[in-house]
This record gives C-alpha cells, structure tokens and sequence, in this order.
C-alpha cells in the first residue's frame, strides 16, 4: 500500500482591495517626518540645558566673565569637577540623597498603590468624598506648611536628621490619585472576584494581584517622585545643616555671598545630573517594556 502524496495547498493571493488595505494600515502605522521633526526639536530643546551646564562647567571664570563662551566645551571640567568634590561634602551629601531618594521612592510607591487599591477596587463608606478629599490637598501651596511642620519637627528633635526629610514625603495625594485611576482600568473587577471565591484575604489579593498589574503605573511613579526628591531643594535647605546636606543643598554653597563662580556651580549641577542619567539609561529600556506590556494587556 503505497503512502498518500501530500499536494501543498497554496495561500490564496490577496486581493487588490486588500492590498489597499495593508499598505494604508503600514503607512498610518509609520511616524510622518513632521512627528519626526517635531521629537527632534523636543529631544534638542531637552538635552541643551544639560549641555549649555558642560559647556559652561568646562570653562574658567576668565573666560565666563570675558564673554568668550561657545557651544564648544573647554579643558577645566575635571579639574573644576575636582574642586567641587573638595571643597563641599560632596560624597556625604550624594548618600544623602539616595538614601532620602530610594526611601521617598519606595515607600511611595507602595502606600500610594495600597490607597489607590482602595478606592478604585474596594466598598466602604465615604470613599468618594475622601478621594476628593486627598486630591484638594494639591491645591494647597507648600509653602503654606512649611512653618508647622518645621515646628512638628522641632519637637520630634528630627531637625538636622534626614528623617525631617523623608517622613514627611512617604506618600503624596498625586501618588494616590495616579494609582487609583490605573488600577481602576488595570484590574479587572472579575480577578478579585475570583480571589474573594478562593478564599483569598483582602493582602493577599493586593499583593498577589493588585501589585502585579499596577507595575508599569508605579514604575513611573517610583521614577517621578526619585527624580522629584533627588532634586527637591526647599524643605532639605531649611530643615538640614550645611554639614549633612542633600546635593541641591550643597551646591548652594558654592555661591559666595558677593561673587558667583558660575563654572564650579553648573560643574556641581553636571554632576548632581549623572546619577539621574544613569537611573535614566539603567532602567528606561525595562521602564518602557513594563509600559507597553501593560498596555497590551489592558
């Protein structure tokens, strides 16, 4: 008995219309060069602060002050980046600051999901007149509690301490309002139900559940409030000593009273800057693929 003969079937060809129809959805698809322009001009507008801060870092004060300064940077960035390292507590103040970052960062990012788990997945009484409650309070200047709370600090005896400065940032209303809007179009309501029906505690399902799917939305507020307490200047300048700074409270003291070497001082703020860059180009490949996975999920 003799094998059968296998005959390939051919894919029918695409019809005219359909064609059509594949190549306007590649050309929609596809970024026109005005999009392309416009992001050029946008990463330039971004990134010429940075550079102008190098430029002028590079210089010497003779040069600052002749007026003969050009985009082209100069030969003295190390050697005014080693000046400032001298002559401020540079390396104490860099461990200030991440530590008063990471902290800020984390803790953030956790209370600020647990709340927004609450009000956009959970039943209780008042919850919508609290939820305005909490997004009223960013209309509130912060300059308006500056003095209580530096008396609250006074008697906690914290002034001086980083603790001043971390405390009172652990969670913020904007954290609270981003994580409620994601995670009410996020989570499905059918998984915590399920949850409930296995039995699992109201920890469990946010831990398990709510924490996974809120991700890619506290990533990105995680980095916000990093890049917003790493150079966060008021609070730490008035509550911390000139011994135990952050960076921005530092390299406020490279400003003398009557004269400003204004090469030391963006030479401090490039070098305030790198840890940020490196923050940027460590986790922004991993940040932007959290972000598309839960898009493509939702």
């Amino acid at each position: 008995m003799t094998a059968p003969t296998l005959v390939p079937v051919r894919a029918p060809e695409p019809t005219p219309a359909r064609r059509r129809l594949t190549r306007n959805a590649i050309r929609r698809s596809q970024a026109s060069p005005v999009a392309y322009t416009f992001l050029i001009i946008v990463l330039l507008a971004s990134v010429f602060p940075l550079w102008w801060s190098f430029v002028i870092g590079s210089k010497d004060a003779t040069a600052i002050n002749s007026g003969d300064v050009s985009l082209i940077p100069g030969g003295n960035f190390l050697v005014n980046a080693r000046t400032v390292v001298d002559t401020l507590p540079f390396w104490k103040a860099l461990a200030n600051s991440i530590i008063v970052s990471t902290a800020v960062g984390v803790a953030v990012v956790l209370l600020s999901t647990m709340a927004g788990f609450a009000f956009a997945k959970l039943r209780f009484r008042g919850k919508g007149v609290l939820l305005v409650f909490v997004i009223a309070t960013m209309a509130v200047p912060t300059q308006l509690g500056i003095v209580p709370l530096f008396i609250v600090m006074s008697k906690l005896g914290w002034i001086g301490s980083l603790g001043a400065v971390i405390v009172p940032s652990l969670v913020n209303a904007f954290g609270v309002f981003w994580m409620t809007q994601y995670l009410k179009e996020a989570l499905p309501d059918e998984l915590i139900e399920a949850a409930r029906v296995d039995g699992a505690s109201i920890f469990r399902i946010f831990w398990n559940i709510a924490l996974p799917a809120a991700r890619p939305g506290a990533a990105m507020l995680g980095l916000f409030t990093f890049i917003a307490t790493w150079t966060n200047f008021f609070w730490p300048f008035i509550v911390l000593d000139p011994g135990n700074p952050t960076l921005p409270v530092a390299l406020q003291q490279l400003q003398a009273r009557y004269y400003v070497d204004y090469s030391l001082v963006l030479a401090g703020v490039v070098l305030a800057a790198l840890p940020l860059i490196i923050v940027f180009a460590v986790a922004g490949r991993q940040l932007v693929s959290g972000i598309m996975q839960g898009a493509v999920k939702g």
